[in-house]
């Protein structure tokens, strides 16, 4: 009996019911499409901060300080600690492995320069910086992973082409090259001491940095003429994190065990500078703080901008739910009087009605989950040019949204039928 008075009652007045589904689909496609895109927002802009450049920076625990004048380090190539790198493979053997992007050692070495085609033929006192453009590492596992600053800066202009990795090329800064009237084609013959490379330019780099007024060579090139063969001075690694909060901030000491194994395994830039110094000895992990700290900023206030999106829909939703149900519980007193007059209780009363809005939720949320797939592959195309993945695991928590919206709405309208005097309402009162 139950079943057939929610199924007659249901059929009665079908443009008000298509309304409050309706409503419902329209505030569940919404919330399916934000969350979609909330869930995948925070790797979308991770890989394209990334872009942007490296943010942890690794450098010897016990070096000397730079002397730097004019962007040139008058620092002797021997003073300062350095760093091996055939140790640089154990980055991908830490915890966060697959976080880590990439990273690109680094080595200063004060040249003096002679062009062989320039303006001026005299010499000047420049810095050549040693890298790797694309160089592959082998891992202790056996694998292999190249890296290197076409990982960490993708974003670095290059007029012309990079040098190969082990070859005897270089880059020249674009400051540089327009001081001692260079240009790709060109060659530089650079001396450190005894040590001399004559080198081809490929390209010339524009970086906004110190990089726009030194040459850039490859890492080989830079420890042969420091004396200093597999060794580093800078590693800049490039590593996706999730934005800091207080829990992160905390030292490891100061935690539980409990605390401890919750920070370690969370990919917070602390947990994963931590990690990387105990596979390194001897070095010291920084974050970059103006990049980290701006990623947290954007990532937290993207993320908060998609849940408000999302609560304002669900409350939407809610309200048109709910004035559709007071319009309803209005045209039908008579009915919940008779119905009360008969010997139903307050809560068959209510049961009814409740029964009719979760129906309208279940067809609302179904219709809205599918039309909110749609939304989140228009909106994910449009904002990071790929579609977020669909996560089936959001189509039973969006029935479940439909249906505490549609309760929600309901909350007034079916406290004021379960008033409902069946006395006056059957004398036509």
């Amino acid at each position: 009996m139950f079943f057939r008075i929610v199924s007659d009652s249901f059929a009665r007045k079908p443009r008000r019911k298509v309304l409050t589904a309706a409503a419902l689909a329209l505030g569940m496609a919404i919330a399916t499409a934000t969350l979609e895109v909330a869930l995948d927002v925070g790797d979308r802009l991770a890989h394209e901060f990334r872009s942007l450049g490296a943010n942890l920076l690794v450098t010897p625990a016990t070096d000397t300080l730079p002397l730097e004048i004019g962007g040139v380090d008058y620092r002797p190539v021997n003073a300062g600690a350095y760093l091996p790198e055939g140790d640089l493979g154990k980055l991908k053997t830490i915890f966060w492995r697959n976080n880590i992007v990439g990273f690109a050692p680094f080595l200063d070495v004060p040249v003096e320069i002679a062009p062989q085609t320039a303006r001026s033929h005299e010499t000047s006192r420049e810095t050549l910086i040693g890298t790797w453009y694309s160089h592959t590492v082998d891992v202790p596992d056996g694998s292999k992973f190249v890296t290197g600053v076409s990982a960490t800066d993708p974003w670095w202009h290059i007029s012309g082409r990079w040098f190969s990795d082990g070859s005897e090329e270089c880059l020249l800064g674009a400051g540089l090259a327009r001081r001692v009237g260079l240009h790709s084609g060109n060659t530089l013959t650079v001396r450190a001491g005894e040590r001399v490379h004559t080198l081809t330019i490929t390209g010339i780099v524009s970086t906004g940095g110190r990089e726009d007024d030194a040459i850039l060579a490859p890492l080989q090139v830079a420890q042969d003429l420091a004396g200093r063969p597999g060794r580093y001075r800078r590693l800049l690694v490039s590593a996706l994190t999730k934005p800091a909060d207080a829990f992160s901030e905390r030292e490891p000491a100061t935690m539980t065990p409990t605390e401890y194994d919750r920070w370690y395994c969370s990919p917070y830039i602390s947990s994963i500078s931590h990690q990387m110094q105990q596979e390194l000895p001897g070095v010291e992990v920084r974050p970059i703080r103006q990049v980290a700290e701006g990623e947290g900023r954007i990532l937290t206030r993207v993320s908060s901008l998609m849940w408000l999106v999302t609560f304002a829909a669900l409350f939407a939703a809610a309200l048109a739910v709910g004035a559709t149900s007071a319009t309803t519980v209005l045209e039908r007193r008579s009915e919940i009087g008779l119905m009360k007059a008969l010997g139903a209780s307050h809560r068959a009363v209510g049961a009814f009605f409740l029964a009719e809005q979760l129906l309208l939720a279940l067809i609302g949320g179904i219709a809205g989950y599918a039309f909110g797939l749609v939304l989140a592959r228009f909106l994910g195309s449009g904002i990071f040019g790929i579609a977020p993945a669909v996560r089936l695991i959001l189509f039973p928590i969006v029935l479940v949204l439909a249906a505490v919206v549609a309760l929600l709405g309901s909350l007034v309208p079916l406290e004021r039928a379960s008033r409902v005097d069946p006395a006056p309402v059957l004398r036509g009162e």
